[in-house]
């Protein structure tokens, strides 16, 4: 299905009641997602892992916690998970290692925080939230970051817990091709292998982008967002794409929070979640003429992907532009709202 509905709690619709809000908005990766190539126990599957994370960022929210505790709730959940490119489900580098990014930032204060390259840490986003509250720095990378977020008491696993068979199958399928592509990654085919039909694996016709993210709106007004990445399938050199990336793959503030994904060298260049902030506050825009307008400037110059956004008012966007996005929203009554394909799909 395209469309998953749950209402936890009545929504009040009457003429002249407050607007029923967004407040969190999750992504569990944009690309080539095809619905032909996706089995009902597979979209089954996604769909209820990403309601799991929607109920405990939720459930964060309505017991009083900040909406940066909410945005970790809910990043937990899909980093736990090996659907996801992030945490349990990272992809592989070319030495068959994974190295795992990811950032946190507070809108009322823009206090930030971010990790980058690191194979230990069980939850990465644990970690950025670690370097904003706990240091004096933005971003930590590799073995620093490690040693520092273990001694906050951070989560800290061997590597092993990261290994995955069908993980180092696409590696293997990737270096066959000799091209460095972004994870979910199927032949150039695109054609459906039912020997490996695992739920973490998508069955595309090029590539799939992933990450995942969320952004929450709590009961003070605050807004944070928090993005978290196992990368680039097949990846050298170290490198980091924008997820840690304070303004291109993750930013927040009064007005705003975003949160990214998809080929992060794009993101990057074009600064792509402050973007979305300054449209806002400088030309004023709305967040959907924002979010529109950065995710077509991504499109000119060849830049896959897709955000979520959040607003103050509790105004909820969603654009991308790839074939699909892992995505949904849930209210302030609770209703639940979850989406994969594009539109008409």
């Amino acid at each position: 299905m395209r469309l998953f509905i749950l209402t936890i709690f009545t929504i009040m619709s009457f003429s002249g009641q407050a607007q029923d809000k967004v407040v969190l908005v999750i992504h569990g990766g944009a690309g080539t997602i095809l619905k032909k190539n996706m089995t009902e126990e597979k979209e089954d599957a996604y769909e209820a892992k990403l309601k799991e994370a929607l109920l405990a960022g939720y459930e964060a929210l309505q017991a009083g916690k900040t909406s940066v505790e909410a945005v970790q709730a809910a990043i937990n959940v899909m980093e736990d998970s090996p659907l996801f490119n992030a945490g349990k489900g990272a992809v592989y580098t070319n030495a068959e290692t994974q190295e795992m990014d990811a950032s946190i930032m507070r809108g009322q204060d823009k206090e930030a925080g971010a990790v980058a390259g690191v194979s230990t840490i069980k939850n990465p986003i644990d970690a950025a939230i670690a370097v904003m509250e706990k240091s004096d720095h933005v971003m930590l990378t590799g073995e620093g970051a490690e040693e520092f977020t273990e001694k906050q008491r951070v989560t800290i696993v061997d590597t092993s817990y990261f290994k995955s068979d069908v993980r180092l199958k696409q590696l293997k399928r990737v270096q066959d091709h000799e091209k460095a592509v972004l994870d979910h990654d199927g032949d150039d085919s695109g054609e459906f292998d039912g020997s490996e039909n695992e739920f973490n694996v998508d069955y595309i016709e090029d590539k799939k982008f992933g990450t995942v993210g969320a952004v929450a709106l709590d009961s003070s007004g605050n807004i944070a967002a928090g993005t978290s990445t196992g990368g680039m399938t097949n990846k050298r050199y170290n490198r980091v794409g924008d997820s840690p990336i304070i303004g291109a793959g993750t930013y927040a503030n009064e007005l705003v929070g975003v949160s990214c994904t998809g080929h992060g060298e794009y993101f990057i260049r074009n600064v792509v979640a402050y973007d979305v902030a300054a449209l806002m506050e400088y030309s004023n825009m709305t967040l959907e003429e924002a979010t529109e307008k950065v995710i077509a400037k991504q499109t000119e110059i060849g830049g896959k992907g897709g955000l979520i956004a959040l607003d103050k008012d509790g105004n909820v966007s969603l654009p991308f532009n790839t074939a699909g996005m892992y995505r949904g929203y849930i209210t302030e009554s609770g209703e639940i709202v979850i989406e994969i394909y594009e539109a008409g799909i």
